[in-house]
């Protein structure tokens, strides 16, 4: 459902009080306790403080971060103690390289996991837990630091205006989030940095794949995880077809190299499903290791790769609505490029979490639900976005 047609609803309701269960502050204050990032002695902007606030940069990338910090703490004086005030964007800056981007992706490790429940409408294909691997570029401040850690991409003529950082993850399809991103340089690629996060597929899920995604090693790795695995296959790769099954599939096999088919050896058994689509004249194939056509027939499977596109809406989403199209990554050093990043797959989560619990409240897809309206509501009631008990003592570490 289009961002225009989806369904607007009172988060209010719901109650943003999910946003702090996405961060608990026991769980930020342990993980800056474990890195040595906590803090000896009183800060003006506490180590605990500004984990909040990269995960606010996130939610207003396209504003000073000044304001940012204004709207953090404006209408929240029992939250935070009445000395912080809107510093200089050096002090925030200094306050931000004491904290580094240690503890923000720590934070995101812990908690960005798949939220779908089993009532979570299209969160699942039979007992499988539907997640997509991708990847996504973003453009990063202009600086020679940022150049020298991250690169630019390359082009006809000159070089590009910016450099850019390339980020690789999984989405679950029926919640959005996207858990298990790791970034790298932007001349690194995808199925390079794809070979690190795999660990984060599980037994349960049922993992949906771009052609530009395969090789035998990049499946053999994933399919050792146990979880069952959808990919699109490139036009050239070959697939004999063994057998062919009831619903109109094939079994075939993988090998790592020419020399390795023609003698047999190493060959992994894949299923084949190839279709067109009306209209179109590009024959599809898709390779899973699901190789009983009665757990999952050829028709269902070839509809649910479809919604391999979840995941451009999800990075549309970070891309487009919380980063805005035509801005950067703020930062002019590599350590707080990275301290963004995960700011900004932190906040999409929250608001994630926030639409997933309304959607279970109203027994309707998240997908019925509009995320840029649910972006306006928590921009509204940032001071909800965490929770503090009224004791400033644990703010001051």
């Amino acid at each position: 459902m289009g961002e225009g047609h989806a369904r607007r609803f009172d988060v209010e309701q719901i109650g943003l009080g999910v946003l702090a269960e996405a961060f608990p502050l026991e769980r930020v204050q342990n993980i800056l306790k474990a890195m040595g990032r906590e803090g000896k002695r009183k800060r003006q902007l506490p180590a605990t403080m500004m984990v909040y606030y990269v995960i606010a940069l996130g939610l207003f990338v396209s504003v000073g971060c000044r304001e940012v910090l204004r709207r953090l703490l404006d209408g929240a004086t029992w939250i935070w103690p009445a000395e912080i005030r809107v510093s200089t964007e050096s002090a925030i800056t200094q306050a931000r390289q004491r904290l580094g981007a240690g503890p923000i992706e720590r934070l995101y490790r812990e908690v960005v996991q798949p939220l779908a429940k089993k009532v979570t409408q299209g969160a699942w294909f039979g007992h499988w837990r539907v997640v997509t691997l991708d990847g996504v570029t973003f453009d990063v401040a202009d600086s020679e630091k940022n150049v020298a850690a991250f690169g630019r991409p390359g082009v006809s003529r000159g070089h590009s205006a910016y450099p850019q950082t390339r980020v690789v993850g999984f989405v679950e399809n029926g919640t959005h989030v996207l858990f298990g991103a790791e970034m790298d340089r932007c001349g690194v690629g995808e199925a390079t940095i794809a070979r690190r996060i795999l660990g984060a597929l599980r037994a349960n899920m049922l993992c949906l794949a771009d052609r530009y995604f395969f090789s035998y090693a990049l499946w053999q790795q994933a399919s050792a995880t146990g979880a069952a695995l959808l990919w699109r296959a490139r036009s050239q790769l070959i697939l004999p077809k063994l057998r062919k099954l009831a619903d109109g599939s094939y079994l075939s096999k993988i090998y790592p190299s020419p020399r390795h088919r023609r003698g047999d050896a190493d060959g992994i058994t894949v299923r084949l499903i190839e279709y067109r689509i009306d209209g179109f004249r590009e024959t599809y194939r898709l390779i899973t290791t699901i190789l009983d056509p009665a757990k999952a027939p050829a028709l269902k499977l070839a509809r649910l790769y479809s919604e391999r596109w979840t995941i451009e809406t999800a990075l549309d989403e970070i891309k487009t609505h919380l980063r805005g199209s035509e801005v950067v990554l703020r930062s002019k050093l590599p350590e707080l490029v990275r301290q963004d990043l995960y700011g900004l797959l932190l906040a999409h989560f929250g608001i994630r979490a926030v639409m997933h619990d309304a959607a279970l409240a109203e027994d309707i897809a998240v997908d019925e639900l509009s995320f840029v309206h649910t972006l306006r509501v928590v921009h509204r009631k940032l001071p909800w976005f965490v929770s503090f008990p009224p004791s400033t003592q644990a703010i001051h570490r």
